[in-house]
């Protein structure tokens, strides 16, 4: 299996390669140069596996250059109960009739980031030594909040990396930036940014394609990689739990061997909806994939139109991980339908780059319209759901969650569909426990901490330790720059 660059199909690199560099020289993304099949009689097989074992057979098909040694010792070291608060890894709750809740945050950062950022350090690392590079690996990560904590508690003390992680100071929630910055580990360092996400992402991006640092940096024996979703090493672990999933509902009994799904997932940036894309070619039977946004609806109006336009108000909601216009991973899949077009891919994200705008072919509006469905809702809709979930069903869940399952109860509505659907829950509510006590309409004038304990004591459910354990956290990392300054910052912090 080798890897193409979305701007060039000519690019061929080996499954470490793409990993350890993170993104193509040409600014293009990694994409595998075929999906690998999966079969019913494989996913029968995966019923009675562990969420490691499932990993270790999805993981076997993608990254072909590694050795079957290699790649367990990865998923092991990954996935274990050191690591998650669950046997299961990823739990799938049943929330209401046909309609299962998949808790991808019982990780270290209580985020679904984990599922990825848990295994990234392993595979980044392992290829680092199978490639001879013999460079510090720098990490640069723009987070929207969740993916940030993740890769610090990830890449924390890792020999020979080095993390630096910038996200925008107002477009985090208070838990989130207490997580980043109180982070342990002698390798990692922590920025906030005047702007938003888009700012953070733009300028790391900028950094990692510049070949004049990327010179400064081989000369002082370092090189850049990723961990944000534009890496392949963070994309591919996300398609292991949809396949795990599909697995488990044919175990418990939930679904047939064969029988279709929906799978709504909650998204910025689109990484973790594609991901449910590509289980679907790969074998495992999606009927709908359901893209569900927040206030900036970009990615609503896209899937809706074909025209891509980040031409719009930037809106801070209470669900900031999905404060995004600028999908990077939106390229990949346009990659795909287009036929792997590298020059389409280049014309595209060109005139996104110098316009903020453009529009796709109508051969691929048609692909988008048969392969996904898109809604979106606002603050207020988000919040009345979460109240609608507590008051049904005592289940509490967060407030990018709670936009999936409301664009999924629009989705029902305007279709009828009544295919079992799967939803991925991506945060830990306490994550935003004033937004979702807001919510259930319970007081929310107390210090961050104190709402914790007014959520544990509405929901039930036990205050995660990692976050419990902030409060006495000292604050480390109090620096603010204006988004023009990353570079400087990176280079005073590395040394050079």
């Amino acid at each position: 299996m080798y890897y193409k660059s979305t701007r060039n199909s000519s690019v061929n690199v080996t499954s470490a390669q793409a990993i350890a560099q993170g993104i193509s020289k040409d600014g293009g993304l990694f994409v595998p140069s075929e999906l690998p099949k999966i079969t019913l009689d494989d996913v029968k097989a995966l019923e009675d596996m562990t969420y490691a074992q499932r990993a270790f057979f999805v993981f076997s098909k993608y990254l072909t250059d590694f050795t079957e040694t290699e790649i367990k010792y990865c998923v092991e070291s990954a996935y274990n109960t050191k690591n998650f608060d669950s046997e299961n890894i990823a739990e799938l709750a049943h929330l209401f009739d046909g309609t299962y809740m998949l808790e991808l945050w019982h990780g270290p950062t209580c985020a679904f980031k984990d599922m990825a950022l848990q295994i990234l350090p392993y595979l980044l690392t392992t290829s680092a030594k199978k490639l001879e590079l013999n460079k510090k690996i720098v990490i640069l990560v723009a987070t929207s909040g969740d993916t940030g904590k993740a890769a610090l508690e990830g890449f924390k003390d890792v020999p020979d990396t080095e993390i630096l992680v910038f996200y925008p100071d107002d477009g985090v929630s208070a838990m989130q930036k207490k997580q980043m910055t109180t982070q342990e580990g002698k390798n990692v360092n922590v920025c906030a940014i005047k702007g938003n996400f888009d700012d953070a992402q733009n300028g790391v991006k900028a950094i990692f394609t510049n070949q004049e640092i990327a010179a400064e940096l081989e000369k002082n024996g370092m090189m850049f990689s990723s961990a944000n979703s534009i890496n392949w090493g963070r994309l591919a672990p996300q398609i292991i739990y949809y396949i795990s999933s599909y697995a488990q509902l044919v175990k418990d009994g939930e679904i047939a061997l064969g029988d279709k799904i929906n799978i709504v997932v909650p998204t910025g940036n689109f990484g973790n909806i594609l991901a449910g894309f590509y289980a679907k070619k790969m074998g495992i039977p999606v009927n709908k994939l359901i893209c569900a946004s927040n206030a900036n609806n970009v990615l609503t109006d896209f899937l809706n139109t074909g025209v891509y336009n980040r031409n719009r108000p930037f809106h801070t909601t209470i669900s900031p991980s999905m404060d995004i216009l600028i999908s990077s991973n939106l390229e990949r899949l346009l990659y795909h339908l287009s036929g792997e077009n590298d020059s389409q891919i280049r014309e595209w994200f060109g005139a996104l780059a110098s316009k903020g705008e453009y529009e796709v072919s109508d051969s691929v509006k048609e692909m988008l319209k048969e392969e996904f469905y898109a809604g979106c809702c606002d603050d207020v809709q988000t919040k009345e759901c979460i109240k609608e979930i507590y008051d049904k069903y005592s289940y509490t869940c967060d407030t990018h969650t709670a936009v999936a399952v409301k664009v999924y109860e629009d989705y029902k509505a305007a279709t009828g569909d009544e295919t079992k659907t799967i939803v991925a829950s991506t945060a830990s509510p306490y994550k935003f426990s004033g937004s979702v006590l807001d919510a259930m309409g319970i007081d929310t004038d107390s210090d961050e901490f104190e709402l914790v304990e007014k959520l544990s004591e509405a929901s039930k459910i036990p205050v995660p330790a990692s976050l419990a354990e902030l409060k006495n956290k000292d604050i480390r990392f109090k620096e603010i720059i204006d988004k023009t300054e990353m570079k400087d910052f990176v280079f005073k912090n590395l040394g050079i």
